[in-house]
């Protein structure tokens, strides 16, 4: 099973310049290798038949001819063969010489895409060599002739494109789409791609999820960063993959160096990289995940928007000629992934410079979000229910950074603790010292007596320790946060966070329940990387009263077992009842929160992912937390559906206002179909 993925690869051969013996050998070298890989699409750079230095020698007969030669016998090489191969060559047509890529499939010439943009500055003369494939595209990038379907492939009736290359007859021109497998690819070559709108633009709006740019691009200072941002940023708006790769170590050093930079990226994020300088051949793998780019296409409607010359998408899809090359190869993803899978999505990522300035940006915008909505209803009271754990924690971190915003004294900051059945020692103690250091104004008031007198009322027995006994703390402190904001005129702060929106695990019009949620886009993996990112770099020198400081607290916060506290507690003190043991570990539902709302994984393929993505779980216990994440995912909707305001911090929400809609009566069955196929 392929679960959408498909393997591609960039590999640079150290080449000779004119020696195309030489090169013919190296590239057949690396195809065998890339092929043993299960490789279905691997890309060499630019001109790499006859290196892409040769200068005036491209007007030498002998070295064209040896050229097309070689590409012959290439071709030939990989009959038989699953991989498709894109090379770069010069290529002649009609009287003129153009640098192109050519497309090679088990045998045979599939088509040439000749280069658009020939770079005459600095050190490029190409235009002095070569003539440009808008050679075959008319005024306005518009193409004559009407479509031919033969039941595979689609060509163009009138179309000026036909070659005999190689002694195989295919098309020539830059106005095509190639196919293999599920996955259609596109090409464009080095400087087709520093330009302001470079072909991709067009190639990824008609069809294509992969760009291929065959390159010959010299190093100079800092010119390596900039590349990477724009081959990462392309691959952004395109949403596509990008494999870029080119010339490397063996073309003339006259006055230029090649480094032989390979970059793979997927949708703005690099998954691939080579080292550059290398004095051999060299190859780079990625798996790329082609069902994620449909779906991020199919959610982004602005993609399906227009083209940048002012023609809608589908109107310019039907300008490229689409060849489609076969299956993809037999690849065995399950033995080997070319694929870094995060265990952690939802976290911060880069060097700690970068993740201490994403972990700041989160919580400026959770302060921010609070901060407006108090402004906007004049209201100058927080009203934050602190238990000592993490949810909590957070909310007051946020509300004193948002008081410290409006100009407020953080003593209109009002935290009640309010011990239950189940209330800790060591819980209670950070509650209140955190309090106590930030400078917040501490209540407290037990739920206990109004919890046994409910009992009482409804005839519950307080032996009898179920939903009822749990549910009746958390709704009894709701009413208490809310009456007090009603008497301070504040705004009760909502603690919950989306694991547990999205697990249903919190009781329905009791910690449910807020008048600003600001944890409700925050999930539980990533509120614990920022208690414990505060701990280090927020609120220094502040105390408790007991000398604790806050750094300690807040550590202290996030090594403590996640619970409600609502069962009574072991004979120890201790907290009994520890959710992840409940409803499983919270880092496993959150890389299942992910992958489902951000991409709409199957149940089959999350599962995989998550196979690789943690060894310190077997199968059949992510099996198991999986099953269990989608019974409550469904069954607990209705809580989602009515679920308060709270500013959006991911790409993923809850919101039924925004970013998602889901009937509260839609059955999980198909879903647990899959899975129990698994098992």
């Amino acid at each position: 099973m392929d679960y959408g993925f498909f393997r591609v690869a960039a590999a640079v051969p150290r080449v000779k310049v004119a020696d195309v013996g030489f090169n013919k050998e190296a590239i057949c070298r690396l195809i065998d290798r890339v092929e043993a890989e299960g490789t279905s699409l691997v890309v060499f750079p630019e001109l790499s038949i006859t290196g892409y230095t040769c200068m005036d020698l491209f007007g030498q007969d002998l070295l064209l001819n040896k050229s097309d030669e070689a590409v012959g016998q290439i071709c030939w090489h990989t009959r038989g063969k699953h991989v498709t191969v894109v090379l770069g060559a010069p290529v002649r047509f009609r009287g003129r010489l153009y640098n192109s890529a050519v497309v090679i499939r088990n045998g045979g010439i599939k088509g040439i895409v000749p280069k658009i943009y020939l770079p005459t500055y600095a050190e490029f003369d190409e235009s002095r060599w070569f003539a440009s494939g808008s050679d075959f595209l008319s005024p306005g990038r518009q193409v004559s002739g009407r479509f031919v379907d033969d039941g595979r492939n689609y060509y163009r009736d009138g179309f000026d494109s036909d070659i005999k290359y190689c002694g195989q007859r295919c098309n020539i021109s830059p106005n095509m789409l190639f196919t293999v497998g599920e996955t259609t690819f596109g090409i464009e070559i080095c400087e087709d791609f520093w330009t302001p709108i470079p072909p991709s633009s067009f190639l990824a709006p008609s069809g294509a999820q992969v760009i291929v740019n065959i390159s010959a691009s010299n190093e100079v200072m800092a010119k390596h960063h900039q590349r990477k941002e724009l081959i990462s940023n392309q691959s952004g708006r395109t949403v596509s993959g990008y494999i870029y790769c080119s010339a490397g170590y063996g073309e003339s050093t006259m006055d230029t160096v090649y480094g032989g930079a390979s970059i793979i990226c997927e949708n703005g994020k690099l998954v691939a990289e080579n080292k550059r300088f290398q004095m051999d051949d060299s190859v780079i793998y990625a798996d790329l995940d082609i069902a994620k780019l449909n779906i991020q296409r199919q959610k982004k409607n602005s993609f399906r928007g227009m083209a940048p010359d002012g023609t809608s998408a589908s109107e310019y899809s039907g300008l490229y000629s689409r060849m489609d090359l076969g299956d993809a190869a037999p690849t065995d993803f399950a033995a080997k992934l070319y694929r870094k899978v995060e265990p952690h999505p939802f976290l911060p990522e880069g060097n700690a410079t970068e993740i201490a300035k994403r972990s700041r940006e989160i919580l400026r915008i959770q302060s921010t979000g609070l901060a407006a909505r108090m402004e906007h209803i004049g209201c100058k009271k927080a009203i934050i229910g602190v238990s000592g754990g993490l949810d909590s924690t957070l909310a007051l971190i946020v509300a004193s950074m948002a008081f410290d915003k409006l100009g407020l004294d953080r003593s209109g900051i009002i935290g009640i603790t309010m011990p239950g059945l189940g209330t800790t020692t060591r819980t209670k103690s950070n509650a209140v010292d955190l309090m106590e250091a930030l400078g917040i104004t501490a209540k407290e008031i037990s739920v206990v007596p109004a919890v046994e007198q409910h009992f009482k009322d409804i005839g519950h027995d307080p032996a009898v320790i179920d939903s009822t006994y749990e549910n009746a703390q958390a709704r009894e402190r709701t009413q208490i946060l809310m009456d007090m904001a009603n008497q301070e005129n504040g705004l009760v702060i909502g603690t919950g966070d989306l694991s547990e929106l999205a697990l249903g695990w919190c009781t329905y019009n009791g910690d449910h329940m807020s008048m600003y949620g600001v944890n409700a886009s925050v999930p539980k993996t990533l509120i614990k990387h920022l208690v414990r990112w505060a701990a280090n770099n927020l609120f220094s020198g502040a105390k408790s009263a007991s000398g604790r400081s806050a750094t300690e607290i807040l550590l202290d916060v996030t090594e403590t077992p996640i619970s409600p506290e609502l069962m009574p507690a072991n004979e120890g003190g201790e907290i009994k009842q520890k959710t992840e043991d409940l409803i499983g570990p919270y880092e496993l539902h959150d890389f299942f929160i992910y992958n489902l709302m951000r991409y709409g994984f199957s149940p089959a393929k999350i599962y995989f992912l998550a196979c690789r993505a943690f060894d310190n779980y077997d199968g059949p216990t992510i099996l198991k937390w999986l099953k269990k994440f989608y019974w409550r995912f469904f069954s607990q909707q209705f809580k989602r559906s009515c679920m308060p305001d709270g500013p959006k911090i991911s790409q993923v929400s809850f919101s039924p206002r925004g970013d998602f809609r889901m009937p509260s009566d839609a059955k999980v069955k198909l879903w647990i179909d899959e899975l129990e196929k698994l098992t």
